[in-house]
Order: structure tokens, then C-alpha cells, then sequence
């Protein structure tokens, strides 16, 4: 069995939701082949070759996939698909990922096995449900499984793999889609998805302003920054800080959770981070029922404390 994984990358460097993809793929098939559908995209396929357990890179270079748009990526994978006999096609279950798996699902009509965390044998894997409060069983009897994978159940894929690169032809164009223009935020902190302690504040910070007090505590810790729904709902931050169910799912070494009181929708974004710090009054908070430490206090004086602390070299 042999198991293809559509690359997410922006052409000069894949995303880290590619090497944890390779993982899960390794423990569906005996070989694992990675399609690099871009434009100039040579270092890309580079940095995928360097992947442990990786036996093949396929790169369809052309100028329509220079913008990773999800109909034409789609149509490669469909069109290797059709060519080699693929057991598994997995994609990260990203917003990449969940844009090109589900194509590719239809055409081949087949069901779309969504955010696996676990594979327990090729044709049978587990998926959290109700928001992360329990773990489905999935069992497929199709002939090409085609799953999303869910990157903070999966380890990252080593570097020191010398897999072959090979070219191969670039479907047409779509033409059913144009990019017109990408705004990307721009930041000196680690991005969300990638970062290994996360500074997160939630309604409990009352306002946008209060959110500058978590910033001298996420740049001693080299954190990147987040929120709650509740918090980005209420307009104190970018939506694309927002960690849960409905906002970027993480797994950091370490999570910081500021006047946060733990919906589920959140915790199902963040519950499998390694070590979870809870801050809130409220001594009843459910955010308190996965935290490994939890500080009951004010959270405009514990933080404060916590920052001199770590100044002094106490923490």
C-alpha cells in the first residue's frame, strides 16, 4: 500500500502541517509518496525529500498552482489518484487541506474521513467528535481512504530522509478559480499553529487594551499570542488569534490561559497542549478541569507577579 500526502507549502519552504501529515501517512501504507503541486517550487520539494520515511516527491510545477488554489491542486491529486493505485490520500487539516481533500473525496466518490488523531490499522483511525469530548472509530471499506489529518495528534516527521525527486506533468487549468491578492499578517512573534508556548487571554481581559499586559509575559517566553471566541468576538483581537474548535487547533509545550473560563469550543483547540497554566477568579472555571497548574487570583495582579518572577529567574 502506498499512501500519497498533498503538500502544504508557499512554494520556498513546505508548512510544518506537511511533516506531521507524513507521519500519520507512514502508519497507513508501506511507502509514502508527497505531491508538491507549485510554481518554481524547487526548494519546497528539497525541504520534502529531507523527510524520514518519505520514499517519493512528485512536483507538478506550473504557473496556475503557483497560489495553492484548491481546484487545481485538486485536479493533480485526482489525476495522480486515477494513475497509480494510492491506498491512502491524506491532506493537514488545515484550511489547505480541508479545501483540497474534500474534491478530491468527490470525485473519487468516496467519504472524506475528517481530522484523524490516530491510525489503528490502514483502514481503521480515530477522530475526536462533540467538540473533543469523545473519540470516534472510523472504519473505511473504501478503496482510496482520503483523510485530513489533525497535526497535534501526530509527531512531526525527522529530517534525514534522501527520497527521490521526480517531475511530473501539470494538469491543466481548472479555470473555474483566479487569485486576486493575499494579505498575510505580519508579526516578530511565532506563528499560532507552530509555536511552543502560546499566551492566550479570553473575556476576562475586558477590553483589547487590557491584552498589552499578556505582551511582556509572551516576550519572555518567546510565545506566540492568542484568545478565545468570546474574546474575539468581542473585538479585542484578530480572529487569527483565535484558538478552538471553530479557530486554530494547537498543541503547544506550553499554554498560558488568561481570564479564560474554558468552553469546550475552546479546550477542544488546546486541551492536548503538554503543559496547561490556567489564571482566573473564578476558582469553579472549567478551564481548570485540564489545567495541569491553576492560579486562582486576579488575573491584573498574577500577571504582573508572574513577569517579575521570571525577570528574577523564580519561574
Amino acid at each position: 500500500m502506498t499512501a500519497l500526502v498533498i503538500a502544504e507549502h508557499d512554494n520556498d519552504s513546505l508548512k510544518g502541517s506537511t511533516a506531521h501529515t507524513v507521519t500519520a501517512a507512514a502508519a497507513c501504507g508501506d511507502e509514502v509518496h508527497v505531491l508538491i503541486a507549485g510554481h518554481n517550487c524547487g526548494a519546497a520539494a528539497e525541504a520534502a525529500a529531507k523527510l524520514a520515511g518519505v520514499g517519493k516527491v512528485l512536483v507538478a510545477d506550473a504557473a496556475h498552482f503557483a497560489d495553492g488554489l484548491a481546484e487545481n491542486v485538486a485536479a493533480q491529486a485526482l489525476a495522480l489518484a486515477l494513475a497509480k493505485d494510492y491506498s491512502h490520500i491524506l491532506a493537514p487539516a488545515t484550511a489547505y487541506g480541508k479545501n483540497i481533500a474534500p474534491r478530491v473525496a468527490a470525485k473519487l466518490d468516496v467519504g472524506q474521513i475528517s481530522e484523524i488523531t490516530k491510525v489503528d490499522s490502514p483502514d481503521t483511525f480515530e477522530r475526536p467528535i462533540y467538540a473533543g469530548n469523545a473519540i470516534a472509530t472510523v472504519q473505511s471499506s473504501d478503496p482510496v481512504k482520503v483523510i485530513t489529518v489533525r497535526t497535534t495528534g501526530f509527531d512531526s516527521a525527522a529530517e534525514g530522509g534522501s527520497a527521490p525527486v521526480e517531475a511530473i506533468p501539470a494538469v491543466a487549468d481548472f479555470g473555474k478559480s483566479a487569485f486576486i491578492s493575499r494579505e498575510v499578517a505580519k508579526s516578530d512573534r511565532p506563528e499560532l499553529t507552530a509555536a511552543k508556548v502560546i499566551v492566550s487571554g479570553g473575556r476576562g481581559m475586558g477590553s483589547g487594551e487590557s491584552f498589552k499586559i499578556l505582551e511582556p509575559l509572551a516576550d519572555k517566553l518567546n510565545a506566540a499570542m492568542g484568545a478565545s471566541r468570546a474574546a474575539v468576538d468581542a473585538g479585542y483581537v484578530p480572529n487569527d488569534w483565535q484558538v478552538g474548535q471553530t479557530g486554530k487547533i494547537v498543541a503547544p509545550q506550553l499554554y498560558i490561559a488568561v481570564g479564560i473560563s474554558g468552553a469546550i469550543q475552546h479546550l477542544a483547540g488546546m486541551k492536548d497542549s503538554k503543559v496547561i497554566v490556567a489564571i482566573n477568579k473564578d476558582a469553579e472555571a472549567p478551564i481548570f478541569g485540564v489545567a495541569d497548574y491553576g492560579i486562582v487570583g486576579d488575573l491584573f495582579e498574577v500577571v504582573p507577579q508572574l513577569i517579575a518572577a521570571l525577570g528574577r529567574g523564580s519561574v
